[in-house]
């Protein structure tokens, strides 16, 4: 009599529980409906063009600069902080253009050299462009899919 007492407990807690775990997988649900990057691709290219939500920008606290213009041994160099660099699998550099606000976009870049945090360019984007300068690495993984 014991064990069958046991057992309509165990049965009556697990129905009581039932709409806790379906609650649970439908927030679960919601949650991964919102994607935090659209990216879209640029015809006749191989890039894409990021866009991100603004919870996806505050969690990755990405940041942004403008392209700096120097003189530096008799010539004009544009800057960018060391942080907006990205070396792709064959070698080339990028950084990430911000064309519009929460909207990025790859731009090969040619490294003159680099200088403790800085990287001065003899070819890229124009003084004055947005480049992101934290959380380019996560605009990569959402440009390639990475994780997805």
């Amino acid at each position: 009599m014991r064990s069958l007492n046991r057992r309509w407990i165990l049965v009556g807690l697990s129905v009581s529980l039932l709409p806790l775990a379906a609650c649970t997988s439908h927030d679960t649900h919601a949650a991964h409906k919102e994607h935090p990057a659209e990216v879209e691709k640029i015809e006749g290219s191989e890039l894409s063009r990021v866009t991100l939500t603004e919870k996806a920008i505050q969690r990755i606290d990405l940041q942004t600069v403008a392209v700096r213009e120097q003189d530096q041994d008799g010539a004009t160099r544009k800057l960018v902080p060391y942080s907006s660099l990205l070396y792709d699998a064959k070698g080339r550099t990028w950084v990430y253009t911000s064309p519009q606000p929460r909207t990025f976009v790859r731009t090969e870049v040619e490294v003159d050299r680099i200088d403790g945090d800085w990287v001065l360019l003899s070819g890229g984007p124009a003084a004055g462009a947005v480049v992101a300068s934290v959380g380019v690495a996560e605009l990569y993984g959402a440009e390639t899919g990475v994780g997805h």
